[in-house]
């Protein structure tokens, strides 16, 4: 059976009447926005976690590009190691040594020259006047690089092996090698990278150097602002954290496939331990930075989820 509805709430309990409020929405402040449902702000903060993810391997190649790359002195830094590196120096030994034998008239004692110019290069490439020599070709040759990929000429990473030449000749010179003194110190280019579309890299060498300064920090301002609007921040964090490492992962991966896309697609007449060797060089700013990234990342979502876990203890 229905029974009519009763008194209101106060009304049933004359002793609690005058004391009964019903609770007010708090007021906004004057022009401030109403406030995101709580659904959007979580879908945005993850929307903005996921660019974050993408972004990290982006802007530590612009960074890269622009400030590894385009300067001198870092550049010359990277390369440096190659000195002692073995295919880059068979490299050098052999293409020294076929430019200058064919450089000297020795007559019948071209065999016994040759194999000399041979064997002096081999000993002199393990020497520090050849680490100087090589650096002081690396460092001519970062010019001709940059204007492979920004002007447009030429299609190759070369380096000029006159300063290395003029090293060995001043050697056998002094120690009294015969014909040693008709060695002429010509520029002698060895041809180290070479791309078959290099129009696309020089275009993506071009936008990676604007975006070199404004999109790592664009990335941090993406993942400051994913966990301002998140409804639960230590969450956002942790979340932030794991997006950053594994755009720390995504960084070593490309670096790994564009390795073996660059390796595979040399001409024949490149070495291709030599040319790894200088890819390798040339990329471990990147596989550090892909590291560190890693670290900073996890040890983010690690530091909010001992948080979490310290304020859940009694």
């Amino acid at each position: 059976m229905d029974h009519p509805p009763g008194p209101p709430f106060p009304a049933r309990f004359p002793a609690l009447r005058g004391r009964y409020h019903p609770p007010a929405a708090t007021p906004l402040a004057p022009g401030a926005p109403p406030p995101f449902p709580g659904d959007v702000r979580t879908f945005l903060s993850a929307v903005l976690i996921t660019l974050v993810a993408l972004l990290v391997p982006a802007s530590a190649v612009a960074y890269w590009a622009d400030r590894e790359l385009g300067d001198a002195d870092r550049y010359t830094a990277a390369m440096s190691p190659l000195a002692g590196d073995p295919a880059v120096q068979g490299v050098v030994v052999t293409q020294v040594t076929r430019a200058l034998s064919g450089q000297i008239d020795a007559g019948p004692f071209q065999g016994g020259v040759d194999a000399l110019l041979g064997e002096a290069l081999r000993s002199f490439a393990g020497t520090p006047a050849y680490r100087t020599a090589w650096d002081a070709a690396n460092r001519a040759a970062h010019a001709a690089f940059l204007d492979a990929l920004t002007t447009g000429h030429g299609d190759a990473v070369t380096i000029d092996l006159a300063p290395v030449t003029a090293q060995v000749k001043g050697e056998l010179v002094a120690d009294g090698v015969p014909f040693a003194d008709r060695i002429p110190v010509s520029h002698i280019s060895v041809k180290v990278m070479e791309y078959d579309d290099l129009g696309a890299l020089r275009k993506g060498f071009r936008m990676l150097q604007v975006a070199g300064v404004w999109l790592p920090v664009l990335t941090v301002v993406l993942a400051a602002t994913a966990i301002a609007v998140a409804v639960r921040r230590r969450r956002a964090v942790m979340a932030t954290g794991l997006g950053v490492a594994a755009g720390a992962v995504l960084l070593w991966i490309a670096v790994y496939v564009c390795r073996r896309l660059t390796l595979d697609d040399l001409p024949s007449d490149i070495d291709p331990r030599a040319a790894g060797a200088v890819y390798d060089a040339l990329t471990a700013f990147l596989r550090t930075a892909a590291w560190v990234i890693l670290a900073i990342g996890l040890a983010a979502a690690l530091a909010a989820w001992v948080v979490g876990r310290v304020r859940r203890t009694p």
